[in-house]
């Protein structure tokens, strides 16, 4: 199946706002900058002389530009279920205002 650039930026929109709980979005302007960045190749041209591009190329651009957003982050993806998760921090032990030390 061959996308123009809003085809593309739809379809990866989809999928980014399963993946990301509806906070992450892709545009046109993110298609284009993956071409310009050399994360997707356009496959060719429709008679209006618009970039087509592989659904394939586009899930691989979108999912390779998420995880590597996400390195970052201190998510983790977890060998059972696939998605990512954010790392466990330091977890206060005490409630409440902090004690004085004389």
């Amino acid at each position: 199946m061959l996308l123009t650039a809003r085809e593309a930026a739809r379809h990866a929109d989809q999928a980014r706002r399963l993946m990301s709980g509806g906070t992450s979005v892709v545009t046109e302007r993110t298609v284009r900058s993956w071409v310009a960045r050399g994360h997707l190749a356009p496959v060719g041209l429709d008679a209006s002389g618009r970039q087509l591009f592989a659904l394939a190329d586009v899930a691989r651009a979108e999912r390779g530009t998420r995880e590597r957003a996400l390195r970052g982050t201190g998510a983790q993806r977890t060998p059972t279920d696939g998605h990512r998760r954010r790392a466990a921090g330091p977890r206060a032990t005490r409630s409440g205002p902090p004690e004085n030390d004389p």
